[in-house]
């Protein structure tokens, strides 16, 4: 595949460019570390599976971190007690197929349907939840750019993973924590769907049609559709499952062999702008609105 074949769109401004900025802006070529966050090991390719095969191309690196173990994922009562271990090796063989090397995928190991209550440092129990994994894992890998899963209706996991990142993410770039690695901040944040919809609050506030959630798109060739689904098929476990989901994509099909990714574009850590309120408490004043 080459570069030239991707095409990203701004769906707010109805833009669109040959290159990531409208992704990732600012998007420094050969500086770049996107690190992906995949709830289940299958997440990261299923919804951003493009994404990660168009990085490279464009002078970035891409890591993924899976956070469960898989460990509900056994279709056959013969596979419980070796679920785990058959996902791990599933995994480095699908992440094979569209590029990504095993050394660049991280595994965390929670249980499956189990993410939620470890969120946050110090638990109730005396261990250590997430951010103790989470934060040095991203300053290790000098991370740039962060890509989270949908937070909204899609899995208890995928909303506790979302959570973790859009609140870790910030944290990465503070001066905390000092013995847990070299500060430097994440540039943006990117939210992509596996098969549930985004939240309607971007379109909302962006006066936009409320059924038009996505922000962002990236229309790729069906070279990466076919590498999505050639590496889909390594999960044999989940064989089932699998060709469910992989007969749903058809519906990204745009046209002419190109295929969509749709993604939500959202800053974790807006800023409060004052002077809008005190615009606000102006007019209050001048109109001497007193009940």
């Amino acid at each position: 595949m080459k570069r030239e074949e991707f095409m990203v769109f701004d769906l707010r401004r109805r833009q669109k460019s040959p290159s990531l900025d409208l992704l990732f802006p600012g998007w420094q070529e050969g500086d770049e570390r996107v690190v992906i966050f995949s709830p289940h090991d299958d997440d990261a390719l299923l919804g951003a599976g493009y994404l990660l095969q168009a990085v490279p191309l464009f002078g970035g690196e891409v890591y993924i971190v899976v956070f469960c173990n898989g460990s509900g994922g056994y279709s056959v009562i013969e596979h419980k007690n070796v679920i785990t271990a058959l996902r791990a090796r599933e995994t480095t063989r699908a992440y094979a197929k569209v590029g990504i090397l095993p050394e660049r995928i991280y595994r965390l190991e929670y249980d499956d349907y189990s993410v939620w209550p470890f969120i946050g440092w110090k638990l109730s129990g005396g261990e250590e939840g997430t951010v103790q994994k989470v934060i040095p894992l991203l300053r290790r890998l000098r991370a740039t750019r962060v890509v989270l899963p949908n937070g909204h209706r899609e899995h208890l996991d995928h909303t506790a993973v979302f959570m973790v990142g859009a609140f870790d993410a910030p944290q990465v770039g503070d001066p905390v924590m000092a013995d847990w690695g070299e500060s430097a901040p994440v540039r943006s944040v990117l939210q992509y769907a596996v098969w549930s919809d985004f939240a309607f609050d971007d379109a909302l506030c962006a006066g936009d049609d409320l059924g038009v959630r996505a922000n962002r798109a990236l229309l790729a060739p069906s070279e990466a559709e076919e590498r999505v689904q050639e590496a889909m098929r390594e999960f044999r476990t989940q064989a089932r499952i699998v060709e469910g989901l992989l007969a749903a994509r058809k519906e990204r099909e745009f046209r002419n062999g190109f295929f969509l990714e749709v993604y939500l574009a959202f800053d974790p850590r807006p800023k409060c702008v004052y002077e809008k309120y005190l615009r606000r408490v102006e007019e209050i004043e001048r109109g001497g609105g007193v009940r």
